[in-house]
C-alpha cells in the first residue's frame, strides 16, 4: 500500500494490482488493463481543443486529399517520441527535468521546466477559449462559463488517488469517439477517402498557405507537454522496466486513437469545404454554428461536446505535466496518490496555472488567433531540444542499461530530430517574414 506522512494507506500501489493479475489465459488482459493509462492519455490528450479546431479549419480549407493520408501517417513519428519518453520514465525512475539537470547540468533543467510553464500556461487558454465556446452558445455568460469549466477541472484534482484519476481521465478520453460519429454524419464520401490514400494529391487552391497548415498539423500530433505528461505518468504510477513490453501497447495504442479521430475531424471540417467565409480566422463559435446550418443540427452538437471534452481532458493532462515536472525538479511531493495537504505545492501548480487560464479568456479583445499563432510557435522551437535531448538520454547505456536505444531507434530518432529542426526553421520563416512583409 502507498501510505500517506500519516502513516494511513491511500491507494492500493500500481504493483499490488499487478499482484491480483488472473492467471491463465486472463492475465495478459488484466496486465493491459492495469497499464492502460499514461500513454493512451498523452495521445488523446493531443487532439486538445486548439488542435481540433485547427484539424477542422484545415479541413474546411483543404479538404480531405492531402491531409487525412497526412495526419495517419504522423502515427510512427509520435509512438517513437511516446516510447522514449515511457521507457525513459520506466528504466530511471525519474522525469525528464530531473533526468536532464542530474546528466547535463542545472542549467538544462530549469530551462526545460521554464519554457514548458511557459508553453503550457499558453495551450491553457487555448482548452478554455475551446470548452467554454459550447457552453457561450448555450446563453451562458462568459464568466459563468469559465467558472464552471474552472471547477471542473479543478474538481478532477479533488479525486483520490492515481488510480480513480487516470481511470476516470480514460473515460473521458473515450468519449473521443463523438468526433467520428459526428463525422460519419455528415455523410463523407468513402470513395474520396479511398482516393485521398490512393492518390495523395496536393490542392491547389491556397498553395500559398499550405506550407503552415502541414506544419500545423505535425505540431498538432507532437506537443512538448507530451513527453514530461507520458514520463511523470509513468513514474507516478508505479511503471517500471518490468513492464515497458506492455507499456508500449498502451502507448501504441493511444497513438493509433490519436491520428484516428484526427482524421475524422478533418473529414468532420471537410464538410464546411466552400461554405465558412474567412475560415481561417473562424472560432469555435463560428465553426459550430456553419456546422449547423450545412451538416445539421446532431453534428454540430457533437462537435460542441466533443470540443469541451477535448479541452477537459487536455486541461487536466497539460496542467499536470506542469505539476510533476515543477515538483520533482525542486524536490516537492508530487504523486497523485496524494491529498492536496500532503502535496499542497504539487496541487498549487495545478490549480494556479488553471486559474490564470481561465482569467485570461476574459480579457476583452483578446487575440485568440495571434495566442494560437505563439503558441505553435514556441511549442515548435521547444520540441527541438527537448527531442534531441530524449534521443541522447535514452540512448545513454549508462542511464538505460539494457533498455538502451538501439542501433536502428537511434538513426530513426536522429532523423526526425533532424526533421524537426527543419520544421521549426521553416515555421519561423513563414511566422516572421508574415510579419515584416
Amino acid at each position: 500500500m502507498i501510505t500517506g506522512e500519516n502513516g494511513t494507506s491511500t491507494q492500493p500501489s500500481f504493483h499490488e494490482l499487478m499482484e491480483r493479475r488472473k492467471a491463465g489465459r486472463r492475465r495478459f488482459p488484466w496486465v493491459f488493463w492495469a497499464l492502460l493509462g499514461p500513454g493512451v492519455l498523452a495521445a488523446i490528450a493531443n487532439n486538445d481543443a486548439g488542435g481540433v479546431i485547427a484539424y477542422a479549419v484545415t479541413g474546411a480549407q483543404f479538404g480531405i486529399g492531402l491531409f487525412v493520408p497526412l495526419v495517419i501517417c504522423l502515427a510512427p513519428l509520435e509512438f517513437t517520441i511516446q516510447e522514449m519518453s515511457m521507457r525513459l520514465g520506466a528504466a530511471t525512475g525519474l522525469g525528464f527535468a530531473r533526468v536532464a539537470r542530474q546528466r547535463y547540468g542545472a542549467f538544462w533543467g530549469y530551462y526545460h521546466i521554464s519554457t514548458l510553464a511557459f508553453e503550457n500556461l499558453l495551450t491553457l487558454i487555448t482548452e478554455f477559449i475551446g470548452m467554454t465556446a459550447g457552453l457561450v452558445i448555450l446563453g451562458f455568460p462568459m464568466w459563468v462559463a469559465a467558472l464552471l469549466c474552472l471547477l471542473l477541472v479543478i474538481a478532477f484534482a479533488l479525486l483520490t488517488g492515481y488510480w480513480t484519476k487516470e481511470r476516470i481521465a480514460l473515460l473521458f478520453g473515450s468519449l473521443n469517439v463523438v468526433f467520428l460519429v459526428a463525422a460519419w454524419l455528415t455523410h463523407p464520401s468513402m470513395a474520396a477517402i479511398g482516393h485521398a490514400f490512393a492518390a495523395w494529391n496536393v490542392p491547389q487552391a491556397m498553395k500559398a498557405g499550405l506550407t503552415l497548415y502541414i506544419i500545423a498539423t505535425i505540431g498538432n500530433a507532437i506537443a512538448p507537454w507530451m513527453i514530461f505528461f507520458q514520463e511523470s505518468g509513468t513514474v507516478d504510477k508505479g511503471v517500471t522496466s518490468e513492464e515497458i513490453r506492455f507499456s508500449r501497447i498502451d502507448t501504441a495504442i493511444g497513438c493509433t486513437m490519436q491520428v484516428v479521430v484526427a482524421a475524422g475531424v478533418i473529414i468532420f471540417g471537410a464538410s464546411l469545404f466552400g461554405y465558412v467565409k474567412d475560415i481561417s480566422n473562424a472560432g469555435p463559435a463560428e465553426i459550430i454554428s456553419s456546422l449547423d446550418h450545412v451538416a445539421g443540427r446532431l453534428p454540430a452538437i457533437l462537435f460542441g461536446m466533443g470540443l469541451f471534452n477535448a479541452g477537459f481532458l487536455a486541461s487536466i493532462t497539460v496542467s499536470l505535466s506542469s505539476s510533476w515536472s515543477i515538483a520533482e525538479l525542486f524536490g516537492w511531493s508530487k504523486s497523485l496518490n496524494d491529498k492536496i495537504s500532503e502535496a499542497p505545492t504539487f496541487y498549487a501548480i495545478y490549480i494556479g496555472s488553471l486559474v490564470i487560464a481561465a482569467a485570461v479568456i476574459l480579457i476583452p479583445g483578446l487575440p485568440l488567433n495571434f495566442i494560437a499563432i505563439v503558441t505553435q510557435i514556441i511549442g515548435g522551437i521547444m520540441m527541438t531540444p527537448l527531442l534531441i535531448f530524449l534521443v541522447l538520454m535514452t540512448s545513454d547505456k549508462e542511464l538505460m542499461g539494457e533498455h538502451r536505444t538501439g542501433l536502428f531507434g537511434r538513426t530513426w530518432s536522429w532523423a526526425m530530430a533532424a526533421a524537426l529542426v527543419g520544421f521549426t526553421i521553416v515555421t519561423l520563416w513563414h511566422t516572421f517574414s508574415g510579419f515584416f512583409s
